[in-house]
């Protein structure tokens, strides 16, 4: 029986086996503890484990992500509270977030299409403190998420959150125009066969992540296609347009945005993978 923490988080590792099981196996400690990562490394290492460490580790063997089980995740500095019911915001996604404030550092009215947690959209208002915003989903339990994330972030009063479907008629009736548009659609496709999937796709993603904000017809661009000749009536004069795209995706989603008459930049991710388009 393991009886200190440093002794489990080392057994912890062993049983995960993965690339980030180290820090995954303290993670979970530190929540279990009740401190914060560092706190537990420097003075908790031979403390007696917790008890609710053993059930934690348990959901993270059976696959299920560290944020989820957490409840929160970090996110351009800051922490957002996540569920099953938003996508887990990642680090791809805050080189599209630089690229925005890149793009339009002078923006005063943002648009977040398929807002999921709000990480976006807040992290945005948190870095533009002179700019207001909304964010919309069509999944209610996602905006109760957003709507706690920005009073956690003291940007309630800058931001609004509304239920909207862009593949519906009207969805943007009432919503202005505004000086920047982000946007992280579905893009993953789905497999010609039934539960087969074309993507590289971990399959904890796939089990545990919501379906409606992963998935996008055969080839990942069914909600691009809807969404894209749409959004030039969303924008103010000089507006800017930022999409995430998925790395093979850029030829694509380049054509049909010219196609919506727009001036195309492509950005790369740390990885050096294409993941943003910046629409002009």
């Amino acid at each position: 029986m393991t009886s200190t923490v440093g002794a489990a988080l080392r057994d912890a590792t062993a049983r995960l086996g993965e690339e980030w099981a180290r820090i995954d196996a303290e993670l979970l400690m530190a929540h279990a503890l009740g401190l914060t990562r560092s706190a537990m490394l420097i003075g908790a290492m031979r403390d007696p484990v917790p008890a609710g460490f053993a059930p934690l580790l348990e959901r993270r063997l059976a696959g299920e992500p560290v944020p989820y089980i957490l409840g929160t995740a970090e996110f351009y500095g800051r922490t957002f509270a996540v569920s099953p019911d938003v996508l887990i915001p990642r680090a791809d996604s805050e080189s599209v977030v630089a690229a925005a404030l890149e793009a339009k550092p002078d923006a005063r009215r943002v648009l977040d299409c398929g807002t999921g947690s709000g990480a976006l959209l807040l992290t945005l208002l948190a870095e533009l403190p002179a700019a207001h915003g909304i964010g919309i989903d069509r999944s209610e339990a996602a905006l109760r998420i957003a709507t706690a994330n920005a009073a956690g972030l003291n940007l309630a009063d800058r931001a609004r959150f509304e239920l909207a479907d862009w593949t519906v008629d009207g969805w943007a009736n009432g919503l202005g125009r505004f000086d920047l548009v982000i946007a992280n659609p579905p893009y993953v496709s789905l497999g010609a066969l039934p539960g087969e999937f074309d993507a590289l796709l971990d399959e904890n993603v796939q089990m545990y992540e919501p379906a409606g904000a992963l998935f996008a017809g055969p080839e990942g661009l069914d909600d691009y296609r809807i969404l894209v000749p749409q959004l030039k009536n969303l924008l103010e004069p000089n507006g800017v347009v930022v999409l995430e795209i998925g790395a093979t995706q850029a030829g694509e989603v380049t054509v049909m945005s010219h196609e919506a008459g727009f001036a195309v930049t492509l950005r790369h991710d740390l990885a050096g993978r294409p993941r943003g388009l910046i629409l002009t």
